[in-house]
């Protein structure tokens, strides 16, 4: 049996190492002096409990263990717990998740919590494959190396590309000119806050309510797409939708809403949105433009649902199926309107002249087809 006189020291060593009636003992076999293995800790007994240690670790240090005292702090648990959500390879399910269950369901039996699973969500990611489409291994010689890249692109620019070359749960092969186009991007990202606009005609007097309007649309869409898909763990959504948001606020900035207070929360909510993808420029702009340190201690972005309704839409209008005009019309159009202004395009007129209108199929806010013969 395990002595239970053990010291528990900080040496980075099994307690047993150190005393010295376990150590030493005799063999029974042949009778002569033998040691004791003192490796008998399995490494997953700490995996499996790790999160509930690291609530408090510090709780009651130095002070006697009582009969009643816990391992953590019961007040932080009950903040805290459970997880909400535990991400890892799939290779985990069979050993580290059984036994993390195992001790979350001992705990919960002896009082120590009040919940029946350790994690609310769990999410296993996937791996990124050689240009081959093969695991990466050095005798395969398709390994990728991280430090060449940072070097050569920038932290961020690796970062940026992880997140954006596949789906984050499925991975898939390196592809050497993906990490081009983010890093392009990221290019844009520093001219479009830092570099002065080239002058333009379009930069003349004020701007319109409906410029105004549609960037602070676009801004707070950007809020919503960048937020669920983050809660999704769709990492490559939220990088093409920065990309995408990137490509509007560079139009805005050659007309007169640069300058604006739109364009001003337009910067401002692409630099936060960038932060958990591209720390490090992000921080930089967010400094360089005089706004107050540290750009990831800032509340995260919330949109405005009044301000990411479309006021117009634009209809397909068919004939027979194919595409003969494209009309904007209000987003609370009705049906009949939608007839009307469909039937009322010119190239939709000569291509129903002399025929019989049969039947109008009518989706609301996408199309309107005209079946004629």
């Amino acid at each position: 049996l395990l002595p239970e006189d053990a010291e528990f020291l900080p040496t980075g060593e099994s307690p047993l190492k150190y005393h010295e009636e376990f150590l030493h003992t005799t063999c029974p076999k042949c009778g002569g002096p033998a040691t004791r293995e003192t490796d008998t800790m399995d490494t997953f007994v700490c995996s499996s409990w790790y999160q509930y240690a690291y609530l408090s670790p510090y709780y009651k240090e130095g002070e006697p263990v009582g009969p009643d005292d816990t391992p953590f702090d019961p007040e932080e648990g009950k903040y805290w717990l459970p997880v909400d959500v535990y991400t890892g390879g799939i290779e985990h399910a069979t050993m580290h998740l059984i036994y993390t269950r195992f001790f979350t369901k001992a705990m919960r039996d002896m009082g120590l919590v009040d919940f029946d699973e350790p994690m609310l969500k769990l999410r296993n990611q996937g791996v990124i494959l050689g240009e081959d489409g093969e695991k990466m291994s050095k005798s395969r010689g398709n390994v990728i190396a991280p430090d060449d890249l940072v070097e050569r692109y920038g932290a961020d620019t690796v970062r940026g590309y992880l997140m954006f070359g596949w789906r984050w749960e499925l991975g898939g092969p390196w592809d050497p000119h993906g990490i081009e186009g983010v890093h392009r991007w990221i290019n844009r990202v520093w001219n479009l806050v830092l570099a002065p606009r080239e002058p333009t005609d379009r930069q003349e007097g004020e701007p319109t309510e409906k410029e105004v309007a549609a960037l602070r649309r676009a801004t707070h869409k950007t809020i919503k797409r960048v937020t669920d898909d983050m809660e999704e763990f769709a990492f490559n959504t939220v990088i093409a939708a920065l990309m995408e948001f990137t490509n509007t606020l560079q139009k805005a900035k050659e007309t007169p809403v640069y300058g604006t207070e739109a364009w001003e929360e337009g910067v401002e909510t692409l630099l936060l949105l960038l932060a958990p993808c591209c720390p490090h420029i992000a921080e930089e702009l967010w400094a360089r433009t005089g706004r107050p340190y540290s750009i990831h201690q800032q509340r995260w972005p919330e949109y405005n649902p009044d301000l990411i309704v479309e006021e117009t839409i634009t209809l397909v209008v068919q004939v027979n199926g194919k595409v003969r005009a494209r009309v904007e019309v209000p987003a609370d159009i009705t049906e009949e309107a939608a007839r009307e202004a469909a039937l009322a395009e010119s190239n939709v007129q000569r291509h129903i002249a002399g025929k019989e209108i049969r039947k109008i199929v009518y989706v609301p806010g996408r199309l309107v087809n005209i079946v004629v013969g």
